[in-house]
Order: structure tokens, then sequence, then C-alpha cells
């Protein structure tokens, strides 16, 4: 016996695709985007995090953050972003995707321009503070990864689905892109403004007080396109799935998806009552029956998106030791603080150019 489905959502299924399609990708995108941005930019100013706050006196080298306090700084926001995925999206399910997404994006607003604020004169009360509103930070953009993901899924169609929850995905490699692009304008223009010799020549003076300014500059701007996004997504309906079979409101799911669609959808509260009867007696995640049905597949999924995040997330938090290691930027006593900055971005923004965009656009098919 085939599965009885409401109208509304059958006619999403079968929905040509329309405006409401690319604006969906756009702002749900956006959070991707920004998501990229706000984690993979720390990666453009450790360096200079060491060279202001772990300066050695008569070292041959600038000063380096120490490897406990460079995997925190680095990782911390990971750790947010794990607890962050479990929490809002069990939230996600009991107070409907929309209302959680704004939690999220004024999560990811407050807590990236107290990074860049971050309290404090001495490298501890400096490096705590940072690593305190990176894990908050993470914990908003864990939200926002599977929040976006699903309202994608549940505004598309059946036939263009995968190509769309692609598509947002790819922002991810336009906001590691932007980090670059961010850090190249603001090391360049306190380099112009500021001068200063390479570390060899004055290492006291290769950093000038100023240098300060540019991690929390960068840090900051991740709130920017969050903030952006914030009223778009505000305006956006309730997703018809959940409204209807979560939220039992047929009446507004039908409105809702008839402004989206601008065609003439009728409530079905009786078919909702009998599908949330059907929902009764269905399996849950964690039973048996899931398990014998989706397991693999589940199982199968989640492996190797880990396997994959592995390769990509450490890459890109870390090849700016790449860059150093294989020569591709000067060593770091032949360059002042903000010089090196500028170097790493320069580095990054091109890789990302050349190889993280063109790839992701690939993947999602719009090649």
């Amino acid at each position: 016996m085939p599965r009885e489905q409401l109208q509304v959502l059958t006619a999403l299924d079968v929905a040509k695709t329309q405006w409401y399609h690319f604006t969906t990708i756009v702002i749900a995108g956006m959070g991707f985007f920004t998501d990229a941005y706000d984690l993979f930019c720390i990666s453009l100013v450790t360096k200079l995090l060491g060279r202001i706050y772990y300066h050695v006196e008569g070292a041959p080298k600038p000063g380096t953050l120490p490897p406990n306090v460079s995997a925190a700084v680095n990782g911390v926001a990971f750790c947010g972003t794990l607890a962050g995925q479990l929490f809002f999206g069990w939230l996600g399910d009991k107070m409907g995707r929309k209302r959680v997404y704004g939690l999220t994006l004024i999560l990811m607003v407050v807590c990236s321009i107290g990074s860049g604020l971050s309290f404090g004169k001495n490298p501890k009360a400096v490096i705590a503070t940072l690593c305190f509103f990176r894990f908050w930070l993470g914990f908003g953009i864990g939200g926002d990864y599977p929040l976006s993901a699903t309202i994608m899924s549940e505004y598309a169609n059946k036939k263009t689905r995968g190509a769309f929850i692609a598509a947002v995905f790819a922002m991810q490699g336009f906001g590691i892109l932007a980090g670059g692009i961010v850090a190249l304008i603001v090391s360049a223009g306190f380099d112009h403004k500021y001068k200063s010799p390479s570390y060899n020549v004055d290492p006291v003076g290769s950093v000038v007080p100023q240098a300060d300014y540019i991690w929390r500059i960068i840090l900051m701007f991740g709130a920017v396109p969050a903030a952006l996004t914030y009223y778009w997504r505000m305006k956006m309906p309730e997703t018809a799935r959940y409204t209807a079979l979560v939220a039992k409101n047929a009446k507004q799911a039908a409105a809702d998806m008839s402004k989206v669609m601008q065609v003439q959808l009728e409530a079905e509260e009786e078919k909702v009552a009998k599908i949330t009867r059907v929902q009764a007696n269905s399996f849950g995640l964690f039973s048996k029956e899931f398990a014998r049905r989706h397991g693999l597949h589940l199982l199968g999924t989640a492996s190797t998106w880990f396997l994959l995040d592995i390769a990509f997330y450490s890459q890109n938090l870390f090849q700016k030791d790449i860059f150093s290691a294989i020569g591709w930027i000067p060593p770091a006593a032949t360059m002042n603080a903000i010089e090196e900055v500028f170097r790493i971005a320069k580095a990054q923004t091109l890789i990302a150019l050349c190889s993280t965009v063109p790839w992701v656009l690939v993947y999602s098919g719009f090649y």
C-alpha cells in the first residue's frame, strides 16, 4: 500500500525549479559561507598571535604559539561544533528549523565579535578569552550546519534535491576564499600605513603595536555575513514538512507554501491526523528496525564524511605550516609580522581560488 502524503508535500517534491529554490540556496548557503570563514580564518592569524604574545627576547626566530596553546586556539571551535550539531539538531526538531536558525546566527554574530575583542593584555588572558568565544562560536556553527542542510532539503524538489544541498555546501569554498581576501586587504592596508623592519633587522620593531588590531578585525568580520543573513532567514517561512508533520498545522503549511510557490494549496487536517497515527507506530532512530533498514546507509555516510573531514579541515587549518616547509613563503625571520600575514593570506587565497572553489563547484554540479 503506497504511503499517503499531503498535497503540499507532493507539490514541493514535483515542483519545477523556481526562484524560491535559488533564494533558499543563497540564504542557507550563506550559513555555510560564514561557517567556513569563521572556522578557517583563525589559521591566517595564529602566527601573528605568536609574534605578538609569545616573543622571546634574543631568539633567532619570531615568537610562536606553544604547542598546547596552538592546539587549543585551532581546535576549540571544532569541539564546540560537535556539541552544537547534537544540541541544535535536537532543538530544531523540537522548536522548528526557523526559530533555531535565528538563534544560531545570533550566537555566531556575538561570538565573532567577542573573539576579536578578547579581553586582557597578558597572553594567558587574551588566549583564554579567545578560546572561550571560539568554543561558543563553534557551538553556533555546529547548529548552522544541520539546519542549513535540512532547510534546503525540505524546500527542494526530488529531482534536484541532491544538487541543491551540494550547492549549499559549496559555499564553504567561497567562505575560505573570503577569509583570504579579507586578510589580504587588512594586512596590506596596515603594512602600507605602518612600515616596519623585518625580524632579523629589528626583532621588537618588526611587530608594530597596531598589528594587534589585524587579527581582531579579521576574526570580527565573520559577524558581517551572519548579521546580513539574519533578516532574510527570519523572512523565510518554516518548512512545510516541519509545520505539517511535526507541528501538525496543515493549514499554516499550505498557506506558507502557497505564498512561496505562488499556487493555491488546500489544508488537509484530516490527512495530517491519519499520517500522525501512522507515524505513532513507526520506528525510531535508535530502534532495531531502523538499524536493519538504514544502519548500513547511516554508517557508510557518516564514516565517509568523517574521513573526508579529517583531510579537509586539517588541510585548511595547517596549510600555513606547509607553506613555510616547502618554501612557498620566505622564512619568518626575513619578514615583519604584518608581511607574514599578507604572505599567508595570499597563498591561502590562491589555493582557494584555483583549487577549493572550482572543485566545490564541480562537486555541486555547476560544471
